[in-house]
């Protein structure tokens, strides 16, 4: 089967990746392994070389704020973009989100989660411009 095909009966199943784990499956599925072309030609990293995932200091969460020091937010925008072309993802600081906020996040995502799989089928969905509601 091609990627193209095994993409399109996974959307199908409408089980996301959970429901793949909750399945039992002892193996990644093809669709989800780099082909080796493409793992031969990846280099792995030193086990000497250290690797610092970019961290953006929010400053307290502030910089959303129109009288925020536009020196401060320009250089906040320009770590933002930096780290999100180099990297891909970052770690954000002073942020100004509660601890008790995003555990309580966290238990959300936890709770959709672990529901049956059939109330998660009816929100899978690969379309981006649909509403989550």
């Amino acid at each position: 089967m091609d990627r193209s095909n095994e993409r399109k009966a996974f959307d199908e199943m409408k089980i996301g990746v959970k429901g793949l784990a909750d399945s039992g499956i002892t193996e990644i599925p093809p669709m989800f392994r780099a082909p080796p072309t493409i793992l031969a030609s990846l280099k792995a990293p030193r086990a000497t070389q250290q690797v610092n995932i970019p961290t953006i200091d929010l400053k307290g969460g502030s910089v959303h704020y129109k009288d925020q020091d536009l020196t401060t937010r320009r250089s906040v925008v320009e770590q933002i973009r930096e780290a999100s072309e180099k990297w891909g993802f970052f770690r954000v600081t002073n942020h100004g989100i509660s601890l008790e906020l995003q555990e309580r996040m966290l238990g959300g995502i936890r709770g959709f989660h672990e529901q049956d799989l059939q109330v998660r089928k009816q929100f899978y969905s690969r379309d981006h411009t649909r509403n989550f509601l």
